[in-house]
């Protein structure tokens, strides 16, 4: 033990002191990479600026209009959280712009030094990056524009890696430490007993050399330990990742180690459907389809859906698989039969009369009964099989999709205990006072609290969430950690905003603005230059179509000069026939259209041209490129896509988009005129607003919307749940192998 101290001592030595050096010099090669990172941010940020900034500087403005529009373009470009400060120098040296935290020794001067390539800068602020880029007008420079990044960042991660330096050379010490311990005791053994052979007479054997296999477990140790420290860290950023479909498959690939996923949801992505002797394929009308389909064509895991298609049943081969898209398969999509009954009283019944108007403020009574509810815990029963069979390993990563499947996330995690479920709850959750009218209230929180993570839009409705177990529920409520205890691993309630895809393949082709415009006028009978608006929806009373209806009527009688100048175009996608609600609904939108086309309309001219039909996705894109404004006057939503996908499709930076106050794209798409739908004079207002806005604001506006979908597309959705996924697998996996050690950890503290 002596000898072996001896050994050791000067081993911890040697290790610190080459801890000692290692440090500064990956100090300074982290900072050198940073650096490198933010020349290339300085650099991205000149180029996307140079167009407006270049535009305000050629107008010809008033300089306090122009200071106010500049001092506009700079704060929304500070809402990335590392750049600190924007100024802007003219040709002869003089700052003339800046943003309030613009340090006072960062001047023309100071920055002359800078280039694209930026130098830091130390201040009382601390270490800042500097770098003047050059803003040309018609070829001619016109001054610099200064960005200035906060470094403080980079002093958190130096810190981060020190630490994890420390830890490794710590590890490596304790394990040569107790390599060292033990090859020092067999020695130890060995020469005791060729002492006592000698003693006997025998000759003494030298003692066998250790085998390099007892080695292998360690270095294997040691190697999973480097690998998680570096996931770790790498989970920590998710402002590096780029979103887009790659990201998804890299994810997948190296934080989720090639996992297998699979989507569940009612609405299957693809529909066949029988016309005469052919087969037709059609896609539904549904914001959860838009949203899923592109995660699944970069995912290629398993889509289990409900197969509604009079025609499904003759396009599938044994274990009701098709191959999606039918163009070019990425995915494989497993249809599920249900009968008729189990249809009316699990869809129509419990999920669209009970659960959708309880979720939904819009004033329309849930109905429960108990014949529907037995046929939702049937169905999705069912589902729950056809999850199981479909998948090939003990632990899946499961995405479940909306109130459809309240039930399935525990009936899951009862077959498959170590699969990661992901529930993603596409509407609303009321209050605990609205949720308590449902009679099966502690069954469906039982069974969305089988889920490893639970989604929704906003915070809002993870607090609402969070009130409802509390209230009805026995259960551990930890709002710091948001997480929820009940009756096995704890589930994590998290804020997921929905997006759609960015780019989008479905606008690849789509004819030019002018051309749609004049397509769109020529097709419903107007004249060139009348003023369209649209509406696109499910024909569903949450959507606030009458109300819709009732501003567009007020204001003509506001302002009569929009008459036979304006019309608005509502595409109403048939929805849930069979219930009375909607059949009454429709009724009501088709002869509200009609009252208001009698009192405004004229032979050649209707101010509400209504279709109530299926459209492809060519067609309501050709729509939204068509209209001046589109109006979203949900009632109540979850996020409503349809917005987005109107900012999407106006790649000419055109268009006003009016959205109401009730969905969860008005928290993220503020540059909207948002509106409260039940105030229809408010309502009527915004859109005569929309109809006069000067083009320039439209494009200030449009193109600010459409940044803020680019940067939080369907893809950073998808892959922050996925993410997060990776971090609660990887935390269980700490938490086993303790429990096998015989230790004891606190998972939230793991």
């Amino acid at each position: 033990m002596r000898l072996s101290l001896r050994f050791i001592i000067p081993l911890i030595l040697a290790l610190g002191a080459i801890a000692y050096g290692v440090v500064p010099l990956v100090d300074d090669l982290t900072l050198r990479w940073f650096v490198r990172d933010l020349d290339s941010r300085s650099r991205l940020i000149a180029r996307t600026v140079q167009e407006p900034l270049a535009g305000l500087l050629s107008t010809q403005q008033r300089d306090a209009v122009r200071s106010q529009a500049m001092q506009s373009l700079f704060t929304r470009v500070l809402q990335d959280e590392r750049l600190f400060a924007i100024g802007f120098c003219n040709a002869s040296g003089d700052l003339v712009y800046r943003t309030p935290t613009l340090p006072a020794d960062v001047t023309c001067r100071t920055a002359s030094a800078a280039s694209d390539e930026g130098h830091v800068l130390k201040s009382e602020r601390g270490a800042l990056h500097v770098a003047a880029s050059p803003v040309n007008v018609d070829n001619k420079r016109v001054g610099a524009l200064l960005i200035v990044h906060d470094m403080s960042f980079i002093e958190r991660r130096s810190e981060d890696t020190r630490k994890y330096i420390v830890i490794l050379f710590a590890a490596i010490g304790a394990v040569i430490a107790l390599i060292t311990i033990v090859i020092a005791e067999i020695s130890w053994r060995g020469w005791v007993a060729g002492i006592k052979a000698l003693i006997r007479g025998q000759a003494l054997a030298s003692p066998p050399e250790p085998r390099s296999r007892a080695l292998k477990p360690i270095a294997h140790d040691l190697e999973a330990l480097v690998r998680d420290l570096e996931t770790e860290r790498r989970l920590r950023d998710e402002s590096q990742i780029s979103w887009v479909p790659a990201s998804l498959r890299r994810i997948l690939r190296e934080d989720l180690k090639g996992d297998e996923i699979l989507i569940v949801s009612n609405r299957e992505p693809y529909i066949h459907v029988r016309r005469n002797d052919r087969i037709e394929v059609q896609r539904p009308a549904s914001g959860v389809v838009t949203a899923l389909e592109p995660v699944m064509r970069a995912c290629s895991g398993t889509w289990i859906a409900h197969g509604a298609g009079s025609a499904d049943r003759e396009v599938v081969d044994g274990r009701d698989h098709f191959m999606a898209p039918p163009d070019n398969p990425a995915y494989r999509l497993r249809r599920v039969w249900l009968t008729k009954e189990e249809e009316a009283g699990y869809y129509y019944g419990f999920a669209n009369e009970g659960l959708w108007p309880l979720c939904h403020i819009a004033h329309t009574r849930p109905v429960f009964r108990a014949p529907d509810w037995q046929q939702y815990r049937t169905v999705n029963q069912r589902f729950a099989q056809a999850v199981e069979q479909e998948s090939r390993t003990e632990d899946p990563i499961i995405l479940v999709q909306d109130y459809h499947f309240a039930l399935l996330p525990r009936m899951i995690q009862k077959r498959l205990p170590r699969a990661t479920i992901i529930t993603f709850w596409h509407i609303p959750w009321p209050n605990p006072e609205a949720f308590g009218i449902c009679p099966w209230r502690d069954e469906i929180l039982d069974g969305l609290l089988g889920s490893s993570i639970l989604g929704f839009h906003t915070l809002f409705h993870c607090n609402n969430f969070f009130d409802t177990v509390d209230r009805y529920l026995e259960a551990l409520v930890d709002r710091e950690t948001f997480t929820i205890s009940y009756g096995g691993d704890p589930t994590e309630v998290h804020r997921y905003p929905i997006s759609i895809e960015w780019p989008s393949l479905a606008l690849t082709d789509q004819k030019t603005v002018a051309v749609a415009r004049a397509d769109v006028r020529r097709a419903l009978g107007l004249d060139a230059d009348i003023k369209l608006g649209v509406g696109v929806d499910r024909l569903d009373y949450t959507k606030g179509i009458l109300e819709r209806f009732a501003a567009v009527e007020r204001l003509l009688e506001l302002h009569p000069d929009w008459i036979g100048r304006f019309a608005f175009i509502q595409i109403a996608a048939p929805s849930r026939q069979r219930i009375d609600e909607y059949q009454n609904l429709d009724a009501r939108v088709r002869a509200a259209a009609q009252r208001i086309n009698s009192r405004f309309g004229r032979p050649d001219y209707e101010p509400i041209v209504l279709k109530i039909d299926h459209h492809d996705t060519d067609q309501v894109n050709a729509f939204y490129r068509a209209a001046d404004l589109c109006c979203v006057s949900s009632l109540h939503d979850g996020m409503n896509l349809v917005a987005k996908e109107f900012a999407a499709a106006r790649d000419d930076e055109r268009g006003v988009l009016v959205l109401s106050q009730f969905t969860g794209a008005a928290r993220e798409l503020v540059e909207a005129l948002i509106v409260n739908p039940y105030d229809i004079e408010q309502s009527a207002a915004a859109l005569h607003v929309a109809l006069t806005m000067p083009p320039d604001e439209q494009r200030d506006r449009m193109r600010s919307m459409r940044s803020v979908i680019k940067e939080f597309n369907v893809y950073r959705w998808a892959g922050r749940m996925l993410l997060d996924a990776a971090r609660m697998r990887h935390r269980r996996r700490i938490v086993a192998g303790a429990r096998g050690a015989g230790k004891v950890i606190d998972l939230r503290r793991a």
